[in-house]
């Protein structure tokens, strides 16, 4: 689809209707909980290297000079270097996060459509995706900071684009990383209240796992995510159901 006709039907399409997407994403849970736990566990295995990468400098000055941890203050020889890497790594994280986000949000549409594909946890993990992600993830990061230089109100206007950008990247390829921001903040911006009120009603009942001896939440953590699916799905449709 055009970046022409996807603007036409988002500006066309109906408002969302919030309990239907409630509904329909409770349902819809109890067919992709499974895949969301493993969504959580990809994530997290994925992103610790990264993580790891940040304390490479002080390791290595660990290690080479023992005496500098019992200092109360890093050398500048090793503050810098990890300064250096932590945007870096951030950035890393937001791609990896896009990346299996909008993998979930395939199992999804599979799942709902009753599409006979596979689960693949990594099937947006290609060049083309990728590098696509990573100009997104530029994007969110700038996007992110001018939110926190309005004294932080502007993240709770930025939110609801926000977790609509995985379903755009997953749903419609062939959009550049800016068309995928454009349409995010169109459906987001016709559609916000709804939109705000699922991320948090469902990420309040998402947290609700933690009650399951904590481990739970791992399991329902992912529920925050299937409104996007059903948000996408109503104010946009799929060409095909391949």
């Amino acid at each position: 689809m055009t970046f022409k006709t996807l603007s036409n039907d988002i500006e066309n399409s109906d408002h969302l209707d919030f309990g239907s997407i409630f509904n329909r994403s409770l349902e819809l849970f109890k067919h992709v909980w499974l895949q969301g736990f493993m969504i959580v566990i990809l994530t997290f295995v994925t992103i610790i290297p990264f993580y790891v990468l940040i304390y490479i400098p002080l390791l290595i000055a660990g290690v080479t000079n023992p005496e500098m941890l019992k200092s109360e203050q890093a050398p500048p020889g090793i503050i810098i270097p990890m300064v250096i890497l932590l945007p870096l790594v951030i950035l890393a994280v937001i791609t990896i996060s896009l990346l299996l986000n909008a993998a979930f949000l395939r199992i999804c549409k599979n799942k709902d459509l009753n599409l006979a594909l596979s689960d693949n946890y990594f099937h947006y993990f290609k060049k083309e995706y990728v590098l696509k992600a990573l100009v997104l993830s530029l994007m969110l990061l700038g996007l992110i900071l001018l939110g926190l230089l309005a004294c932080g109100l502007g993240i709770f206007y930025l939110v609801v684009p926000i977790s609509l950008i995985p379903a755009f990247l997953a749903f419609e390829g062939e959009l550049s990383p800016m068309e995928i921001v454009k349409s995010s903040f169109s459906l987001g911006n016709k559609n916000w209240l709804v939109v705000f009120g699922l991320i948090v009603i469902m990420g309040f009942v998402a947290e609700l796992g933690v009650l399951l001896c904590f481990i739970g939440v791992f399991f329902t953590a992912m529920l925050a995510k299937i409104p996007v699916y059903f948000m996408f799905k109503d104010a946009v449709g799929f060409s095909s159901e391949a």
